[in-house]
């Protein structure tokens, strides 16, 4: 189960990552101020009370992809070594199913700006 609040672009990557693993997902947009509601207005928003399915915001195949940055529940965050910065990474697919967990050794450090 996902319950959550947020903007639409976070809806729609939690409903790429829901889909991946045959979960489901309802929303609605939350045009709580005149100004939000004028914007859903002009984007074409027809209905603004309108609840939205998974299969509204994520059609056909998709992928989702993500990088733990710092660590959570789900991913470890980025680690720095002294010649070397591991990442942690899930690459998700909805057709198949297919969830993979990439650790990576990231050696060529050159081309990461630590500054």
């Amino acid at each position: 189960i996902y319950i959550g609040i947020g903007g639409a672009p976070e809806g729609v990557l939690a409903a790429a990552a829901l889909r991946c693993i045959g979960g489901q997902m309802q929303c609605r947009l939350q045009l709580d101020t005149e100004e939000r509601r004028m914007r859903a207005a002009s984007m074409g928003i027809k209905d603004p009370r309108k609840i939205y399915m998974i299969e509204d915001m994520v059609k056909g195949d998709c992928l989702f992809a993500a990088t733990g940055v710092t660590t959570g529940s789900f991913l470890r965050g980025v680690r720095f070594g002294k010649d070397v910065i591991e990442t942690e990474t899930v690459v998700m697919r909805s057709v198949t199913g297919t969830v993979r967990y990439i650790r990576a050794e990231h050696r060529q450090l050159d081309k990461f700006h630590l500054d």
